[in-house]
């Protein structure tokens, strides 16, 4: 099922989480059941994050390619399609070119 194209009755923090020197953008909204989702755009290039929290990334527009911590294989995702992270684990991420935009629900 693919990512909501808009989210009704949240509130949205107006500053934005900026990492790698602008390449990854995002802005955070929390929805009324209390849960947090980040909505946000990739730009081309390769990146590392580590998770706290279990997540689910939700690709919008755009393509990427996503290598889990400890695994050598990538795997694609293109608009409509979605891959989870482990709680305390990490992801790679690259953009091959054009922007990948997501949304980041987080599940724990």
């Amino acid at each position: 099922m693919p990512a909501p194209k808009e989210f009704s009755n949240v509130t949205a923090v107006s500053k934005a989480n900026i990492y790698f020197e602008g390449k990854v953008v995002s802005h955070t909204i929390h929805l009324l059941d209390g849960s947090k989702k980040t909505l946000g755009l990739i730009y081309p290039g390769e990146y590392h994050f580590g998770t706290d929290k279990a997540e689910r990334m939700e690709i919008v527009a755009g393509a990427c390619s996503v290598r889990h911590s400890g695994n050598i294989e990538r795997a694609h995702y293109t608009a409509g399609q979605q891959f989870d992270v482990a709680a305390k684990s990490g992801f790679d991420i690259a953009v091959a070119g054009g922007i990948c935009e997501y949304v980041c629900s987080f599940l724990g």
